[in-house]
């Protein structure tokens, strides 16, 4: 099966594969700034896997909604893009595809820079990292993604050189049910597509609401998933994108991104 071919597939319904990787990794007891890192600026990568990732992914700025934004990705020009997916090395990569939500997030970040400047913020399944790179690029002052897979970790160090920023930490700890971080804002785009992680991801970001007063924004195309999941009634609709044409037909014809906010109790104040 062609890499195309498992994307497509991947975006019916092969997310429950993700969702289980999510649901064994146990979040650890306390996840501060410095302790939760598994990666920090001046965190040099393996250079056989630097080579592997640099070799495997097309450097773009092209096809989707932040073109100030370069990211590592696999294209129809990448080797993998054509072969079996069974050759693919290390688990799926979902990290090496822009999702619709992630792009609405970065977006809506790099217009509206006063949403995170001067804050703490969590990019929650970050993926490439492009939404953490947009807010560190709009001025946050502290930034960790995380994403339960190594590999995407990497990938985020090397996303961070080709835009030219020294590499923010990274945990690759499942960080939901964790013990709530001082946070002021949580971002997370593209995950509510399982039912079980959806539950899950409501149960804690309404937890850290409470505890924190943590502010919260999803990124999120209008997937069947999402629309359906009660957290949908308590969300307040910022902004929505029209997709490009290239993420619209890698996204089985989704024709925009919607960046939402979840404050139960309040409403999105003004920058």
């Amino acid at each position: 099966m062609a890499f195309h071919g498992w994307k497509q597939f991947l975006f019916l319904g092969r997310q429950n594969a993700f969702a289980k990787a999510w649901r064994s990794r146990k979040g650890s007891p306390s996840l501060g700034w410095k302790r939760c890192c598994h990666w920090s600026a001046g965190k040099s990568l393996d250079p056989e896997m630097r080579a592997f990732l640099e070799e495997n992914t097309e450097i773009t700025s092209s096809g989707n909604l932040t073109p100030e934004i370069q990211l590592r990705l696999l294209t129809p020009r990448c080797r993998f893009w054509h072969e079996k997916l069974d050759l693919w090395p290390y688990g799926d990569p979902f990290w090496a595809i822009y999702w619709p939500g992630g792009q609405a997030l970065s977006r809506y970040i790099l217009d509206n820079p006063c949403v995170v400047k001067g804050r703490s913020v969590l990019d929650l399944g970050s993926g490439c990292g492009a939404t953490a790179i947009a807010a560190v690029m709009s001025g946050a002052s502290q930034v960790l993604a995380n994403d339960i897979d190594p590999i995407a970790g990497m990938a985020m160090i090397l996303n961070c050189e080709l835009n030219h920023l020294n590499p923010f930490p990274i945990t690759i700890k499942n960080i939901i049910n964790s013990e709530v971080g001082n946070w002021d804002l949580i971002v997370l785009g593209d995950m509510f597509y399982d039912e079980q992680l959806a539950d899950g991801l409501h149960h804690w970001l309404r937890k850290c609401i409470r505890i924190r007063q943590t502010k919260v924004l999803i990124g999120d195309p209008g997937r069947h998933e999402f629309l359906r999941h009660r957290i949908h009634s308590q969300l307040h609709k910022i902004v929505e994108y029209s997709l490009p044409e290239s993420t619209r037909q890698e996204n089985n014809g989704l024709t925009s991104s919607i960046v939402w906010s979840y404050q139960p109790s309040n409403s999105l104040e003004s920058c």
